[in-house]
């Protein structure tokens, strides 16, 4: 039996990613890449396919990152017959960090041997209804009085500030205001 490894460019070495018996009737290897990050909006849910294949048929397991074998939870994760990981659409008040903020990993195994995934690392992103705002600030006529934009954390990530206004007016960052 052989087993190849993985070399990235930076010389660092993977996981193996296939595996070869003698015979030539046997083999197990992912047929491309895995994602590394998969970040998406708790309404839609998601689908991760574990990437392999194999002769004789492979079969296919999905692990969290402590190397727990993870079960179905009814509505909330299930790992189809294809070895596809589907994380279900949640309400915030379902959302489980160890289900969806979490590293996972998936494994192939046949009688040529077992092949193990890279992490990937699971986000749902909760949709819920957010307010940002401007942070009180105090200064003395005439100075220098610096703004900042407070964003909620649970989705500072995913926001960009990309304007100013004052009374639906735009400000840019070479206007000087005079309150």
């Amino acid at each position: 039996m052989q087993t190849d490894e993985a070399v990235l460019g930076n010389g660092e070495e993977r996981s193996s990613f296939g595996v070869f018996c003698e015979d030539l009737r046997s083999s197990l290897y992912f047929v491309n890449a895995s994602v590394q990050e998969v970040v998406f909006a708790s309404t839609t849910g998601t689908s991760v396919p574990c990437p392999a294949a194999g002769v004789p048929p492979v079969s296919l397991r999905w692990y969290l990152a402590t190397s727990e074998e993870i079960y179905d939870v009814p509505g909330i994760r299930h790992v189809h017959p294809n070895g596809t990981l589907q994380i279900f659409h949640i309400p915030p008040s379902s959302f489980s960090k160890l289900i969806h903020d979490n590293t996972y990993y998936c494994t192939a195994e046949n009688p040529s041997g077992r092949i193990r995934s890279q992490d990937v690392h699971i986000k749902a992103v909760l949709r819920e209804p957010y307010t940002v705002r401007v942070e009180d600030q105090k200064a003395m006529r005439g100075n220098v009085a610096v703004f900042k934009c407070i964003i909620p954390a649970s989705v500072e990530a995913y926001i960009t500030v990309v304007s100013w206004e004052k009374d639906t007016m735009s400000i840019n960052a070479e206007t000087k205001m005079f309150l």
